[in-house]
């Protein structure tokens, strides 16, 4: 049965590292970066090796095409991203995108021809590290963000994601929205415990769930540390605290699928004997039902402003970004079901706990995911790391999921 070259994936896995390689042994290479520019260009070599054209689009999605027999057929279209977190690790996205270049070097070494042309992909700012939101490239590219919107995003910096294209040589002709792929497939690490904890090397991703962000920004009093009563004081930072406590009870009141995180924090004109008056943090909220979601949220509001009214402070909440709970296409996940059966590969059915492009696929063509362990469940960590022996059986599944998918003589 073919089979794809396991070292060989591994090799490029291992090279993709080495550019924006942190101390840790991770990655940094944030979106449109120079790191992020010189993974590309190492991609794009590759590519070129396999015989491949490349095209670029106007968000700077990386496209390498294998042409088919049918030469005006939709393609079938697979990968995912190479820009990482700010130490983040060497699998996450990247896995996606070699073992779909994995998949056509593979049908190369055997001169296997399909009928319908693939497509690697390489979506451009994936992980929303640097300009936010998450899954910028294919969300323009799917038509879910306007191309205007997405070009003039800034970064912390000031910077926007026009100039960084600019910046880096990624400001493509190639239209957004882009052309409906015949199929999208993503291989991925789970970036989660529930394979490695069943023993099963192989997830079978029946969708994504749902996932909002909101911008929570408390306003109190600034006043004299050591002069102001506490009785008498109006502080957000106190009051904050209070909210997060509140927000990990409403994760416990939809266990277990309900999640809840406070990302980042900070303290307007913060001084050590100040009472902090004005404070920003992020909430991530996540469930796998829209309905049970909206509750979470609801909840999250009505506590907040609870807190903040005892405490004689304002609160406002806005919703930073909301990606509804999204199920795969029927098909695609029965290809891929079919493949890994047919390898005999133990597998499972799973949701996505995390954001992907695929997720914003699901709403341009027929979409599915694959998942294979990371070790420990760690990722966006230095220290996320997956073996060997999975990485080359979720390539495995790949390739003849994609081969199902694009036809191909016997």
């Amino acid at each position: 049965m073919l089979k794809i070259n396991g070292e060989r994936l591994w090799k490029s896995l291992m090279d993709m590292a080495a550019i924006g390689a942190t101390a840790g042994g991770g990655c940094r290479r944030l979106a449109l970066s120079e790191e992020d520019a010189a993974g590309r260009a190492l991609f794009a070599q590759w590519c070129m090796e396999a015989g491949l054209t490349l095209s670029v689009d106007q968000v700077g999605n990386l496209f390498a095409r294998r042409a088919g027999r049918q030469h005006d057929a939709a393609p079938v279209a697979s990968g995912s991203h190479l820009d990482t977190q700010p130490e983040g690790g060497r699998f996450d996205g990247v896995y996606g995108v070699l073992a779909a270049l994995e998949v056509v070097r593979t049908l190369n070494d055997s001169d296997i021809r399909t009928d319908k042309p693939i497509e690697i992909v390489v979506w451009t700012n994936e992980e929303g590290a640097r300009f936010t939101p998450a899954m910028l490239g294919s969300a323009a590219f799917a038509g879910v963000m306007p191309l205007a919107q997405a070009l003039n995003t800034r970064d912390a910096a000031g910077a926007t994601v026009g100039e960084a294209l600019q910046a880096t040589g990624y400001a493509g002709a190639r239209s957004v929205p882009g052309v409906v792929f015949d199929a999208y497939f993503e291989a991925h690490i789970e970036q989660g415990p529930v394979l490695e904890e069943s023993g099963v090397p192989i997830g079978v991703v029946t969708g994504g769930q749902a996932i909002r962000w909101l911008d929570v920004h408390v306003r109190g009093q600034a006043a004299h540390a050591g002069t102001t009563p506490m009785q008498y004081r109006r502080d957000a930072l106190f009051a904050s605290a209070e909210m997060a406590a509140e927000l990990e009870n409403i994760a416990a009141d939809f266990f277990p699928q309900g999640l809840a995180t406070i990302g980042e924090w900070q303290v307007r004109n913060a001084s050590r004997n100040t009472i902090a008056a004005d404070l920003t943090f992020t909430v991530d909220l996540r469930h796998p039902d829209d309905a049970l979601i909206d509750k979470m949220e609801a909840q999250l509001r009505e506590r907040f402003d609870t807190v903040a009214k005892r405490r004689r402070l304002s609160v406002d909440i806005g919703q930073h970004w909301v990606s509804p709970a999204t199920p795969f296409d029927l098909q695609c996940i029965a290809a891929v079901s079919h493949a890994v059966e047919t390898l005999d590969y133990p597998h499972q059915r799973i949701v996505s706990g995390a954001g992907h492009d695929a997720i914003h696929l699901a709403k341009h063509c027929p979409t599915a995911m694959i998942f294979i362990p990371c070790v420990n469940g760690l990722s966006h960590n230095e220290a996320e790391d997956a073996l060997q022996e999975d990485v080359r059986r979720g390539a495995d599944v790949l390739l003849h999921t994609i081969l199902a998918r694009a036809g191909h003589a016997a």
